[in-house]
């Protein structure tokens, strides 16, 4: 006997193309902020130490290399992706709808209050008093 299912429904609303690539970017972003870090350091122990070029370009990648193994340095150490992130979502007031991406994934939200560089956010299914407060330096949260 065989049983009838149903056909799998699309979404309603797929995924806009501006946020597939925005979420495609986000880790492009952290190598941009990985390559400034080694800029800095780069011209840090350039100014600070008498060594030639190729050496202290050699030293500052070893130590970004080893302070991207600390996760509280590498989490707020954005300055490219926080400046981005800050630009995409310098329009956003409570009440409007925007997108949230992060690595992996992109979600509709509803911003519900913003404070500075941080936003809170309301996510489908949460209660009425759920909200997820978000630093615009570290996710990218804009408008449709």
């Amino acid at each position: 006997m065989r049983v009838a299912t149903a056909p799998m429904r699309t979404p309603i609303r797929p995924i806009p193309d501006a946020v597939e690539r925005w979420a495609s970017r986000v880790r492009y972003l952290r190598w941009l902020d990985a390559l400034v870090a080694w800029l800095a350091l780069w011209a840090l122990l350039a100014l600070a130490l008498p060594l030639p070029a190729q050496t202290s370009a050699v030293l500052a990648l070893v130590m970004v290399g080893l302070l991207a193994l600390l996760p509280a340095l590498r989490l707020r150490w954005r300055p490219a992706s926080g400046a981005i992130g800050v630009r995409l979502s310098r329009g956003l007031r409570p009440g409007d709808r925007a997108w949230y991406v992060v690595p992996g994934r992109a979600e509709a939200v509803i911003v519900t209050a913003r404070r500075r560089l941080r936003l809170v956010v309301a996510r489908p299914g949460q209660g009425p008093a759920e909200g997820l407060e978000v630093r615009r330096t570290r996710v990218l949260v804009f408008p449709p």
